[in-house]
């Protein structure tokens, strides 16, 4: 698959359809503006429309992540800006939390602001030994708006969101992985290998299984137990009679790799 995309992010795509997005600002740390919105919803919709990717990968060229919204950008925003495209910005960075493939980040350096709110709309986050995390809205004169207040929260618990929100805190990796900000934390040298490696071997897996079980999650995270009960019955279903349920048992009792489908 090939993307239609400007220099802000870039993306390479492996043979196993893992979509590896890198963030591509270095010399201003990626911060993010508006051309890398755009691009990144852009890249959204192509991987939708495709339907071949089965794995996303966001990392960052650089030393760092992201240190948030760059600060050009911030000056001409304004009262009519919120009205207008808050609810677009949240969309962007949530809708990976909606798209059936799993979807992991890669974090170096700083993750600050708007970085942070884009890794949690990601399904998992994988951070360096050097990666440092900061919200510094509140200190600005803003409050976290494109998931931050609300993802975060969820995530690491009330007391802690207003901690590192309320109080600006800036926290190591160490840290973020003992809150549950992050899930793993490996050395620098290793990130990219180890994010790709997770990716892939998820990518691997069927497409309609791996879709099921990441609403499911999802539908647990916002629902009672009854409710997603109730959907692990009806999903279900459809896996019990999918194709790929099928290739899966023949693939293990022929001792051979499968060929899923996602149907």
């Amino acid at each position: 698959m090939e993307f239609t995309i400007n220099s802000t992010i870039s993306v390479e795509t492996t043979p196993t359809g893992v979509a590896v997005l890198s963030l591509n600002r270095p010399e201003q740390w990626n911060a993010v503006n508006d051309d890398m919105l755009r691009n990144m919803e852009s890249i959204q919709n192509q991987i939708i429309l495709e339907g071949s990717i089965r794995a996303v990968l966001i990392k960052a060229n650089g030393s760092h992540f992201s240190v948030g919204m760059d600060l050009n950008a911030i000056k001409t925003f304004g009262s009519r800006f919120s009205l207008n495209r808050i609810a677009w910005l949240q969309a962007v960075y949530g809708r990976w939390q909606e798209m059936p493939v799993p979807v992991v980040a890669a974090v170096q350096g700083y993750c600050i602001g708007s970085g942070i709110e884009m890794i949690l709309g990601c399904d998992i986050r994988i951070a360096a030994e050097n990666a440092r995390f900061r919200l510094p809205e509140v200190s600005l004169g803003l409050s976290p708006d494109m998931g931050g207040t609300t993802r975060l929260t969820k995530l690491v618990g009330i007391g802690q969101a207003k901690r590192l929100i309320m109080g600006c805190q800036e926290i190591k990796a160490q840290e973020a992985l003992n809150l549950g900000l992050v899930e793993e934390v490996v050395k620098e040298e290793e990130l990219e290998a180890r994010a790709l490696e997770l990716t892939e071997k998820m990518a691997a897996y069927p497409p309609l299984a791996m879709g099921w079980a990441k609403k499911g999650i999802n539908m647990a995270q916002e629902n009672s137990t009854a409710a997603a009960l109730l959907f692990e019955q009806a999903q279900s279903s459809s896996c019990f009679s999918s194709e790929d349920l099928k290739e899966a048992v023949a693939a293990f009792m022929e001792k051979r790799k499968p060929q899923f489908k996602g149907r």
